[in-house]
């Protein structure tokens, strides 16, 4: 006994030492909006070139499924920051302020404030915790982001197309109309600002860029330098910004213990890349809810890692609060996993599939390589343009309240393929030999149609519990 006591009292300013130099780490996540899974060169590289967040990808973790919940932008946010799945946060649409031409029936929607975001974990684990850019999860003050455990806030509180599209700091609007050509530019410096102010403790930066949603705008640096278009001058200074953010996390010492996560909200709008799937923003095929998906942290992140199983967005809540020993909520149901365990050891996740949504309905199961979609995808008033085909966008930009450059992507320039069978009810894709979903295989395998609608089913009843549960 008195030998174990002399190693033990040997062994404890080691042990000391090796506790005190484990920092607590940091956590970035970059999430781009309506940002197209080809988009990234280092996913599809015959349109677009991003060598910056190339880089980041082959530093880390890409995912080659990664999935957002719903084919829009406020679901799918608010599953990422609180882990589970739209019906169960109650965020199943786009907030729209009652200003907004096209959409008055939607002001009064918002993440409901028992929900538990990453950020108010975090803060209350002792984290400095920032939101700049897009919040769109209700912009009453009840669903402010420095309500839902953010210490600071900067930026547009909904889409950048949205009427009135003003500019906050924290509770307080500072700009309208406003001046979109420089908020890539402006989010970046105010990124780079509050790590520079807190590299001496942890923090957590939620980075959600306006762009490349519609109205498409850059600063004059990358203002036509591409060649390529403005979509493309958009993507070159988005990932400036992540070059940016990058380097200073290298300049500071910080990058070895920060968690930085590169990600989007849903598909592409016109003027994107898919990536050769079918579909686009709004549409339950591949192509609008197959979205960018990349983890870099050098200290913990394997390099240059390709893992195909599918994920999906809320699963970065999860693994968040992993790295950070932090445990999720007990009381509630949280569905995103821990993704650490498939990063560092390549064990399977152990969830039975990957659910999508849009509005209150389920729309199609993901297990392994099949899709089942259980609702047709397609919104039955989807017009195709021709090319030069008049098109009046009525929150295009107008030189009063929006100002952004005339030159946006028109209608005809869709991002994803539109070919193949038409699905009227359900249908099966094999998207190991079929990603861009072109040929329905429902009459071949009857068997795992079974199976996947038991689970699709289970969902749905679930769906009702909640709903129920709601109306209380």
């Amino acid at each position: 006994m008195g030998a174990w006591s002399t190693i033990i009292t040997c062994m404890l300013p080691f042990l000391s030492t090796t506790f005190a130099q484990t920092p607590t780490p940091n956590i970035i996540i970059i999430i781009a909006d309506d940002l197209g899974y080809g988009d990234l060169s280092c996913y599809d590289p015959s349109k677009f070139h991003t060598p910056n967040i190339d880089k980041l990808a082959g530093q880390g973790v890409r995912f080659s499924h990664g999935y957002a919940p719903f084919p829009f932008c406020a679901p799918s946010r608010a599953t990422l920051l609180t882990g589970r799945y739209p019906f169960r946060h109650g965020l199943e649409a786009n907030p729209v302020p009652s200003a907004d031409p096209v959409t008055k029936n939607a002001d009064h929607l918002g993440l409901d404030p028992s929900e538990i975001t990453l950020a108010r974990l975090l803060k209350m684990h002792g984290y400095a915790t920032c939101a700049i850019g897009k919040w769109h999860l209700g912009h009453r003050p009840e669903f402010w982001p420095t309500r839902h455990g953010f210490d600071h806030y900067y930026g547009i509180p909904y889409s950048n197309d949205m009427h009135p599209v003003r500019l906050y700091e924290d509770d307080n609007m500072v700009e309208y109309p406003v001046v979109q050509a420089t908020l890539t530019r402006r989010y970046t410096q105010r990124a780079l600002d509050f790590i520079r102010a807190h590299k001496s403790k942890p923090f957590f930066l939620y980075l959600a860029h306006a762009m490349p949603h519609k109205p498409l705008a850059c600063s004059e640096e990358f203002y036509r330098k591409t060649g390529k278009g403005l979509y493309a001058d958009v993507l070159a200074e988005l990932d400036w910004s992540c070059g940016q953010i990058t380097q200073e996390l290298s300049r500071l010492g910080l990058d070895q213990q920060t968690l930085l996560i590169f990600t989007s909200d849903n598909g592409p709008w016109y003027g994107g890349n898919t990536g050769g799937l079918r579909g686009m923003k709004g549409q339950t095929w591949e192509g609008g809810v197959r979205v960018p998906l990349i983890l870099r942290m050098p200290a913990s992140v394997p390099a240059g890692k390709v893992l195909d199983e599918p994920v999906m967005l809320g699963d970065i809540f999860t693994t968040c609060l992993s790295l950070a020993r932090i445990k999720p909520p007990s009381d509630r149901i949280i569905d995103g996993q821990d993704l650490w365990p498939l990063i560092r050891e390549g064990r399977k996740l152990e969830r039975e599939a990957v659910y999508v949504f849009r509005g209150p309905q389920l729309m199609a199961v993901r297990q392994g390589k099949w899709k089942l979609h259980v609702a047709p995808p397609q919104p039955p008033k989807w017009k195709l343009y021709k090319p030069g085909e008049n098109y009046s966008d009525p929150r295009g930009p107008d030189g009063i309240r929006i100002l952004a450059p005339y030159e946006q992507a028109h209608p005809s320039q869709l991002p994803g393929l539109v070919s193949g069978d038409v699905v009227t009810s359900m249908a099966l894709f094999d998207l190991e030999k079929d990603p861009a979903e072109q040929t329905n295989v429902i009459e071949k395998y009857p068997e795992t149609v079974q199976q996947l609608h038991r689970l699709a089913q289970r969902i749905r009843m679930e769906m009702q519990q909640e709903a129920t549960r709601r109306s209380r």
